[in-house]
């Protein structure tokens, strides 16, 4: 499921009437120098004269379909969202073998490009501001759908029980979060093949593989058998 293109309805004055598909294309021009702005100079920084600047437009067109830019934001904010939802809902059974790690592979690569396309928007929910508004407590229930989706698929292939499973759904989406957020960010930059192929490791053999027994116990599993048996 590759990351589209921002699809939402616009701001609240977008919202009030029936766009043509000159007026939606318009739209998304200045959605996606929205996105770009807020990406170079973060969320407090930007300006709408940015935005009008790098989508080639006027102060008045940007109000006929934006009250200002938050709610700019915020229309880029839902359609963040609903690319995590769809991804939650897109993930199938992890089987423990090789068609199992593609699928994962599959779903993982899914991530890393919807969080490149909204990454500028996805690190802003952590942004005190946000995270009491309903904006932001929409945002954080978007991921606890994510990780509930990767929690019951945890669950199905480990059988771990309810409670361990929704640690795990938030510990591996957090680990899949945070590496993207760094690489968002230009704080590290690794090859996008490569990171995928790594985080599908990371993730197969540390979530969804059956945990193996140290060799303590298994050495005392051996002593256990050894000691019920009886001579004949």
């Amino acid at each position: 499921m590759p990351s589209q293109p921002a699809t939402a309805l616009g701001g609240a004055p977008a919202q009030e009437r029936a766009l043509r598909p000159q007026g939606r294309k318009t739209m998304q021009r200045l959605l996606d120098a929205g996105r770009t702005v807020f990406e170079s100079q973060g969320f407090h920084a930007a300006r709408v004269d940015d935005i009008v600047k790098t989508a080639k437009t006027s102060h008045g067109t940007f109000y006929l379909y934006f009250a200002n830019k938050e709610d700019l934001f915020t229309a880029l904010a839902y359609d963040a969202m609903a690319q995590m939802e769809m991804l939650g809902a897109s993930l199938g059974p992890i089987t423990p073998d090789e068609v199992g790690r593609n699928a994962l592979r599959t779903w993982v690569a899914d991530f890393v490009d919807i969080y490149a396309a909204h990454g500028t928007v996805i690190r802003a929910w952590t942004d005190r501001e946000f995270a009491s508004r309903d904006l932001g407590q929409r945002a954080q229930a978007s991921l606890m759908a994510l990780s509930g989706a990767l929690s019951r698929r945890i669950d199905e292939a480990r059988k771990v029980g309810a409670t361990s499973a929704e640690i795990e759904g938030v510990a591996c989406l957090s680990m899949l979060e945070r590496f993207n957020y760094f690489q968002q960010s230009h704080q590290i930059d690794f090859d996008h093949d490569a990171a995928i192929d790594v985080l599908t490791r990371a993730v197969f053999e540390g979530f969804f593989m059956p945990s193996k027994p140290s060799p303590a116990v298994r050495r005392a599993r051996i002593r256990r058998g050894a000691g019920s048996s009886t001579p004949a």
